[in-house]
């Protein structure tokens, strides 16, 4: 009887019960759950803050309705002066070229940028920027919250103009029989391009708002260089010109990823080539504004 009484104290003992998981883990799950708190909330007030800027409305409103009215004018043309075209005309012809033409990236490209530097030159310009670093004395976890907010936001409008744009300009095209499929190779990755557009010039427009902190300013700067500079000027005979130009986004998307067939020649950037620029540019303005707004004062 003693024996079984000391085995059944022993087996009721702290020290041989298994240990507790959840008092083990409250802790730590705490310290996740609160960080991801406050990650989400400093997100929805960026976000809030975005969509409380008038200008960033219309921009986003006018600019899709201009971008699709656009993609529909060059298919309606090309759907009338079709039966014009030569035999040369007819095989070189990209239906992609009539969802976003180079006008309307120029144009794709200028809002976003304009938005971009709008959504920290606005904050700076108003002096809610003192509040927002006062509440939250982090200053990178602020930028990091902007900046994805403004790419998630962007992203989704350039997927939505990209993809309507598409659809719009094929669905008149069809009527000649020239329309492609989304299931047409090279397509998707055209599409990807066009989308990518939007957020990478966005990220680009507010780290230089980041470094001029002034409106006209840092749109300016913004179009010249997402724009007029890889848009405009001609690289120059130099092969590492060349490949130097090949990073720009615009100049990448206009000489290479917004064709089905990409021409291949050396003053020409290469799809990988062109790609790195899209993916080089956004942590590079992103990194630009980390380091403004950490060493300057407001």
């Amino acid at each position: 009887m003693t024996r079984n009484a000391d085995r059944s104290t022993a087996s009721a003992s702290p020290r041989s019960s298994p240990p507790c998981r959840t008092s083990t883990c409250t802790p730590a799950c705490a310290v996740v759950a609160t960080s991801r708190l406050r990650s989400a909330t400093r997100a929805r007030a960026r976000a809030r803050a975005l969509w409380s800027l008038r200008s960033a409305r219309w921009v986003l409103g006018l600019g899709v309705l201009m971008l699709i009215g656009l993609a529909v004018q060059s298919s309606l043309d090309t759907y009338d002066n079709w039966p014009d075209f030569g035999p040369q005309e007819r095989s070189h012809y990209d239906p992609m070229s009539e969802a976003l033409s180079g006008a309307g990236v120029a144009l794709l490209m200028i809002g976003a940028g304009t938005l971009g530097a709008l959504t920290i030159v606005g904050e700076y310009a108003s002096g809610l920027i003192r509040t927002t670093f006062t509440a939250v004395p982090a200053r990178h976890r602020v930028v990091l919250a902007k900046a994805f907010v403004v790419a998630a936001v962007m992203l989704a409008v350039g997927m939505a103009v990209s993809f309507t744009t598409f659809v719009v300009s094929q669905a008149i095209l069809s009527g000649r029989d020239i329309g492609i499929s989304l299931g047409e190779p090279g397509v998707p990755g055209v599409l990807a391009a066009n989308a990518a557009l939007a957020p990478v010039s966005a990220l680009v427009g507010m780290g230089v708002g980041a470094l001029l902190r002034h409106t006209a300013l840092s749109v300016v700067s913004a179009c010249g260089v997402l724009v007029v500079l890889p848009g405009f000027f001609k690289p120059p005979v130099r092969q590492w010109a060349n490949e130097l130009f090949g990073y720009f986004p615009y100049y990448g998307w206009r000489s290479c990823l917004s064709q089905l067939h990409p021409q291949e020649a050396a003053a020409l950037p290469s799809a990988a080539e062109a790609w790195t620029g899209f993916m080089l540019w956004p942590p590079l303005a992103v990194a630009l504004t980390l380091v403004v707004v950490r060493r300057r004062d407001v």
